[in-house]
Order: C-alpha cells, then sequence, then structure tokens
C-alpha cells in the first residue's frame, strides 16, 4: 500500500472522528515527511559508495542522522493516533452474531477497520526508516574504522632507510615546481590585486588584529580578575570562574585576530584560491592553538599561585608551562604543513617525511613531559629512598611511556601514520584531560554555589518552600553529579573521536536515551523524567501549603486536642505524599493499573521482606485513625513509663522520666497490653495506710486527715476524701484514706506534700506511727508505684 493510500485511510479516519479532526495537517505532515525520508535514505545510501573522505561522511552522517530523527518523529506523532482508534474500536464493541447492525455503524466500522490498518501500516514503515537510517549510520561509522585501520597498517620505506631519501630527491624538483607555482600564484594574486584600497583594508585588519591581540586581552584579563574578586561569591567558584574566563578570552581574542587579518586579505582580494583555503586551516588552528596555551596558562598561573586550581608548587608550574607552547606551536606547524603538502601536491616521499618528522616531535615532546613529571615528582619526594605510593600515576605513566616506544619504533621502521595518529591521539587526550578538569571544577563549584543554603535560592527554598538547608546542598551536590556525568561523557567520545566514534556517537546514544528506553509496556524518557519531577515538586508544594493552612489556620478553630489535631495533619501529610508520588508515577507514564502489576509482583516479596515495616506502618495508621494512644498522654509499656511525643508512621517515641526518648514500635501499641494513665482525661488517686496505737483519739485522727487534705488546692471535692478503718489488729487501728487529684501527673508531688504534713503534725500530737505501706495509685487501675513504709 503507498503512502498516499495510507493518508487516503487517515483522512477517512479523520472524517469518520470528528474528535480528532483537527489532528489532520499533522497526520498529512508526518505522511508526507516519511516520503521524504524514505527518499532522502535511499540518495544517503546511493551517495556512501562514493565518500573518500571524512568530511563526505560526515555530511552523510548528519544526514542520516536527520532521516532517523524524522522516522521517530512520526512514530510519535502517530502512537496517540493509533490510541484513539482502538480505543473507539473498543468503544464499538464486538459485533453481535444474528444481530443487524445499522448502516452508519458498519461504515464507521468499516472506517475504523481501514484507519487502523494504514496507521499501522505507517507506524511499522516509520520504524523500519528509523531502524535503517540506524543500519546507515553503523555502516558510515564502520567505513570510518576500516580506512582507520588501513591508514594505521599502512606501510612506508622507513626514515631511516635510502630508499625514503632517495624518492624524496628524485621528486625534489617536481616538488620545488610545485611549491614555486604556488608561491608565484600567491604572489601574482597580490600583486595585480594590491592597491591604495586593498592595502587600506589590510592594514584595517592588521591594526584590529593587534588591537584584539594586546590591548583588548589586557583589559579583559584585569576586567575578569577585579570582577572575580570583588563580585564573585568567593572560595573555589572565584578561582575555576577565573580561570575559565582566562581560557575564554585567550582562545577567542586570537582566534578572532587571525579572522580580522584574514578576513581583511579576503575582502581586499588579495589571496589567491589556494591561499585562501590554506588561509582558512590558518584561522581554525590559530583558535585551538589558542586555546591550548590559554588553557595551559590558566590552569598553571604562574605569576598568580593563589589563583591556581591545580594542587601543584610554583617550580612545577613554572617548569611545565614552556611545555604548553612547545605543544601549541607544534601542532600549529604540524597540521599547517599537512595542509600545505595537500595543497601543493607534495610527492608521497615528501608527505611521508614531512609525517614522520611531525610525528617524531610530538613523541618527543610527550617524552620530554614525561620526563620532566618524573624529576619534578622525585624533587617533591621527602626521602629519596622512599618512593611516592601513587600506583594509578605510576601505571599511567609506565603505560604512556610504552605507547611513546611503541609509537617512535613503527615510525622509524616505516608505520609512519601509526606513529603519527599515535602522538597525536596522546596529545589530544591530555588536551581533553586538562579541558575535563576546568570544567569538571567550575561545574562543581557553580552548582554548589548556585544551589547552597547560604545564598540567595537557598533562603528562597527554605521560607518559600519549606525546603531544609541540607536539603537544598545535598541538591546542589547531586547536580553537580549529574553536569559532571555529562561531561565525562562528552570527554569520552572527544577522546575516542580520532578513531571514528566521537563527540557524535555520544550524541546518537543522548539521542537514543532522550527517545526513550521501553522497560515492558512503559517507555522512560529524560523527559518524562523531568516531567514526574516537576510535578511531583509541585504536588509537594501544595502538599506542604495544605498542611500549613491545616495547622495555623483550620484546626486551631475547631475543638480538637493537640492530640487529634497532630493526628489530622499526620494523616493529612501522608495521604497528600501518596497522592503526589501517585501523580508524578502518572506523569511518568506508570498508570495505577501498571502500579497495581508492579505490587502485586512484589506482595510476596513484600509480605517476606517487608512483614515488620508492613506491620509498624499499618499500626500507625491505625493509631492516627483510632487514637488509643495521642500527644501528651501519659502510657505505661512494661516497666517504662513516660509521656508520648510524636507518633509516625512507623514507630511512637516516648520520652521517659530520665528525659532520655524511647523507640517503640507502633504494632507494640497495637498488639499488646499499654496502660494509656490520661486516656478520656481521667484524675489521679492518692492512697495512704498507716496505723496507729489502739488508745489514740481516732476521731482527732480523722480531723487531722480531713484537715490536711483539705488544705491542698489540688485534692479535689468531687469525688470527696475518704477516711476508712481497715482493720484492728495487734492492738493497732490501721486507717486507708483516699483523695482525688485532677491528673494522674499531680499524684506524687500531692501526696509527698501530704506525708510531710502529716508526719509533723502526728509527731506534734504524741501519735506513733506504725508500719503499714502507704501507697499511690490510680482510679481503677492498678499501683502504679510504690513508696516505702514511713516510720516515725
Amino acid at each position: 500500500m503507498s503512502v498516499f493510500r495510507y493518508l487516503a485511510a487517515v483522512l477517512l479516519l479523520v472524517s469518520a472522528l470528528p474528535a480528532t479532526a483537527q489532528d489532520e495537517p499533522k497526520v498529512a505532515t508526518v505522511a508526507a515527511g516519511l516520503t521524504r525520508a524514505s527518499a532522502e535514505l535511499q540518495a544517503i545510501d546511493d551517495a556512501a559508495v562514493d565518500a573518500r573522505d571524512d568530511a563526505a561522511r560526515q555530511a552523510l552522517r548528519v544526514r542520516a542522522q536527520a532521516v532517523q530523527a524524522t522516522a521517530a518523529d512520526a512514530v510519535r506523532v502517530l502512537t496517540p493516533e493509533m490510541a484513539l482508534v482502538q480505543a473507539r474500536v473498543t468503544e464499538l464493541g464486538a459485533t453481535t452474531p444474528g444481530v443487524v447492525e445499522a448502516p452508519e455503524i458498519r461504515q464507521q466500522r468499516r472506517l475504523l477497520a481501514q484507519s487502523q490498518s494504514a496507521l499501522d501500516s505507517a507506524i511499522k514503515r516509520a520504524r523500519l526508516i528509523g531502524v535503517e537510517a540506524k543500519q546507515q549510520i553503523d555502516d558510515i561509522g564502520a567505513a570510518e574504522a576500516e580506512e582507520l585501520g588501513q591508514q594505521l597498517s599502512e606501510k612506508s620505506p622507513s626514515p631511516l632507510s635510502p630508499t625514503l631519501w632517495t624518492a624524496i630527491v628524485d621528486h625534489l624538483p617536481r616538488d620545488t615546481a610545485r611549491l614555486n607555482r604556488f608561491a608565484a600564484g600567491g604572489a601574482r594574486q597580490f600583486v595585480q590585486r594590491f592597491d591604495s584600497r586593498a592595502a587600506t583594508i589590510a592594514l584595517a585588519g592588521l591594526l584590529a588584529a593587534l588591537v584584539l591581540l594586546w590591548p583588548v586581552r589586557g583589559a579583559l584579563h584585569r576586567m575578569g580578575r577585579g570582577y572575580a574578586t570583588n563580585h564573585a561569591p568567593g572560595g573555589r567558584i572565584r578561582r575555576s570562574a577565573y580561570a575559565l574566563w582566562l581560557v575564554v578570552i585567550g582562545t577567542l581574542l586570537p582566534g578572532f585576530a587571525a579572522l580580522a587579518l584574514v578576513t581583511s586579505l579576503r575582502w581586499s582580494a588579495l589571496l589567491s584560491t589556494p591561499w585562501n583555503t590554506l588561509a582558512s586551516s590558518f584561522v581554525g588552528l590559530s583558535f585551538f592553538t589558542a586555546f591550548l596555551s590559554s588553557l595551559g596558562g590558566a590552569l598553571l598561573l604562574r605569576a598568580q599561585p593563589t589563583w591556581r586550581l591545580l594542587p601543584i608548587g610554583d617550580t612545577a608550574a613554572q617548569r611545565l608551562r614552556p611545555y604548553t607552547w612547545a605543544a601549541a606551536a607544534l601542532i600549529f606547524a604540524g597540521q599547517l604543513l599537512i595542509a600545505g603538502n595537500v595543497l601543493i601536491g607534495a610527492s608521497a616521499a615528501a608527505s611521508t617525511a614531512a609525517n614522520a618528522l611531525i610525528a617524531v616531535l610530538h613523541l618527543g615532546l610527550i617524552a620530554s613531559v614525561l620526563m620532566a613529571l618524573g624529576r619534578l615528582r622525585a624533587a617533591a619526594l621527602p626521602d629519596p629512598e622512599k618512593p611516592a605510593r601513587n600506583s594509578v600515576l605510576a601505571i599511567v605513566a609506565l603505560l604512556v611511556w610504552i605507547a611513546v616506544v611503541v609509537a617512535l619504533v613503527a615510525t622509524l621502521i616505516g608505520y609512519v601514520n601509526f606513529g603519527l595518529k599515535i602522538g597525536q591521539w596522546m596529545l589530544w587526550g591530555a588536551i581533553v584531560g586538562a579541558t575535563l578538569y576546568l570544567l569538571m571544577t567550575f561545574t562543581d563549584d557553580a552548582s554548589r554555589a548556585a544551589l547552597s543554603s547560604t545564598n540567595r535560592i537557598g533562603r528562597t527554598a527554605n521560607s518559600g518552600f519549606g525546603v531544609g538547608n541540607r536539603t537544598v546542598d545535598q541538591i546542589g551536590v547531586l547536580v553537580s553529579a549529574a553536569l559532571r556525568l555529562v561531561l565525562i561523557m562528552l570527554a569520552i567520545g572527544a577522546v575516542m573521536a580520532p578513531f571514528g566514534a566521537g563527540v557524535t556517537s555520544v550524541f546518537e546514544l543522548f539521542g537514543t536515551v532522550a527517545g526513550g528506553v521501553t522497560i515492558g509496556e512503559v517507555t522512560i524518557s529524560p523527559g518524562a523524567v523531568l516531567r514526574s519531577f516537576a510535578v511531583l515538586f509541585v504536588a509537594l508544594a501544595i502538599m506542604r501549603g495544605l498542611q500549613h493552612w491545616l495547622v495555623n489556620s483550620y484546626l486551631p478553630t475547631t475543638a480538637m486536642d493537640a492530640g487529634a489535631q497532630n493526628s489530622v495533619t499526620m494523616v493529612a501529610r501522608y495521604a497528600g505524599i501518596i497522592a503526589a508520588v501517585l501523580w508524578a508515577l502518572a506523569a511518568l507514564g506508570i498508570g495505577m493499573e501498571k502500579l497495581a502489576v508492579v505490587l502485586g509482583a512484589l506482595s510476596v516479596g513484600i509480605g517476606f521482606g517487608l512483614q515488620a515495616i508492613t506491620q509498624n506502618f499499618v499500626s500507625g495508621l491505625i493509631l492516627l485513625a483510632e487514637r488509643p494512644v495521642k500527644i501528651g498522654d501519659w502510657v505505661r509499656i512494661g516497666n517504662q513509663e513516660g509521656d508520648v511525643k510524636r507518633i509516625n508512621v512507623r514507630s511512637t517515641e516516648i520520652q521517659v522520666a530520665d528525659r532520655s526518648t524511647l523507640i517503640v514500635p507502633n504494632s507494640e501499641l497495637i498488639t499488646k497490653t499499654i496502660q494509656n494513665m490520661t486516656l478520656a482525661a481521667p484524675i489521679g488517686r492518692i492512697q495512704l495506710q498507716f496505723s496507729v496505737p489502739l488508745e489514740s483519739d481516732i476521731d482527732a485522727v480523722r480531723t487531722m486527715l480531713f484537715a490536711a487534705f483539705a488544705e491542698k488546692p489540688e485534692v479535689l471535692d468531687d469525688p470527696e476524701v475518704k477516711v476508712f478503718i481497715d482493720s484492728i489488729d495487734a492492738g493497732r487501728v490501721k486507717l486507708n484514706c483516699f483523695a482525688y487529684v485532677a491528673s494522674p501527673r499531680d499524684t506524687y508531688p500531692v501526696r509527698s506534700d501530704l506525708l510531710f504534713t502529716l508526719l509533723r503534725q502526728f509527731r506534734e500530737a504524741g501519735i506513733d506511727l506504725g508500719t503499714t505501706t502507704t501507697k499511690m495509685e490510680l482510679i481503677a487501675a492498678p499501683p502504679v508505684s510504690v513508696v516505702p513504709s514511713v516510720t516515725p
């Protein structure tokens, strides 16, 4: 079925389903895009046969990636349309045998079936185009890798053999003639076009280049340091931002100076076509070598040791700085020489000799740096007899030395391309590593400074959204880690770029991840994750605002006590958190039905592995709902008693008499017997038991007791005080007295005051107290504590 038939079927669907009529232009656009993508993919496949250089292959890769993106967009657009059609089919239901449907229903079923088939075919076709585009990209990468392998394995005459030099001498006249033609053509163009106007333009370009290199660059240096000193937050962010500023202006200003000079020569038409091509290489190399030089200067900072990021001393910085200049000069001259050989059309022997020279210089520079680092490391050791224990650096240095030796031997025996590639790759790896260090340092410092509890953002998050200070700091650390992970991936891609799997491959990986990773029936993409986090943040903010309104506005106006208000607040809090999590999962694409499946699969594990946690969680909900124990209650569990301070979902905090906190799992409060001394606001009972001699004036004793109780304002009038004669035994009258106070917490101090008073009064009256145990206990409860007997 052709694409036009797909489109016709989709249009029939649109007419059959008015609810989706507004999507007709979108569906038509997708169909047309698939047609163009298929044609483009065929053109890429035809052009790949003739692609011989990296630039052509890179252009084809970009085109194939565009086709892949078009196919992915088509699937993304058509999938919801397919879901709508399937939902409509489900809504109509299956046909009933023997029942004749209305003509409109039969027509709609037919249109829906055609539309469903057309959309399904279009989606499959888009996915097939995406797969073919991915295969085309892989084929281009394989071709690049194959060509690289051929270059590395190509053997030429050894630079030490007479064969190469004989070939150079044989081709010297022709190479000299080509060089003369190249120079003569450039000089002829210059002489023919040079006049007052051209001279003025060229002079203006030269002056602009000089101004950019010195006055402007110096002013920007001073401005950056002044701003970092006076306005930067301080600490490492000040140093890393200043180092990054030095790299930026150190790269852009020399590069723009070279661009201004070359542009002025182009405007004045003083450059011939070959020289114009060489000038383009000159500008690009100016930017790159300026970056390399400024990167080394920003990291070493010989004149400003207090601003230095690298943990090295002044001596090391002074000795390493010239190597960055040497590397920049070597790369500039070597690449310009290679480009010049290509433009001139130098012989293979001359190109091989030039490449061998560049390879030897690269390897020599790397060996010199290794020796300098070794000497600096040896000079920094406190005891020459004890080598430093840093196995990682030692292994890296050993591997680099082995690579240098292998590459040098390969160059000398004729594998010049191999030696050159290895030398260039090691320098390139060092440049990428230094850049990564600077960017990771700046990213970490900037993230921690921006997301800190001490700055404006942290204070706003704390006051406006209730985010804790430590949480803000943790967010800063997490953001820094995520950004540095991205930088590491980009650095790996950049290091692998010489082997044909560079940053482009990393971006392809990012594109695949950005398109979503399908796990079962759930597709998770970075956009969905960010959307889910945003929904969770908003939902938690709403929940916190509701909780704040409950605590400060609504609940104080009700008749609920503090415990009831806490129960309502906790239930609302956890219900809000659960709702926010479910909302965030829905935004991620995980609906309740999928979540139910996951929970069903995990039910066995939850039942065995998380049984205690689940039991405590459910018990906490029961405590908050039934409130057999609430905040402020005085409870007794086993031999421990204290005040309930906090009821969490998993456990309850009880403050005992020594001011320590007893953490009790909620299941203990539900499944075991506890004594709640303040449930339903009970009163406390004081019981005093003692004996007096039989000959004592019992009425006077009784009167003294009532008077002592009456003097205490804490003693309640209702229930009234009771004084009983318990028994008469061994010549003594045993008395049992009861009084009541408003709270069980008042029983102990009131009883103590009564005992002090009665002891004093009985002693003054000459009444002998017996040894009957004196007790204090609560109404309708066993004794809480026992006081030793009191003797005169």
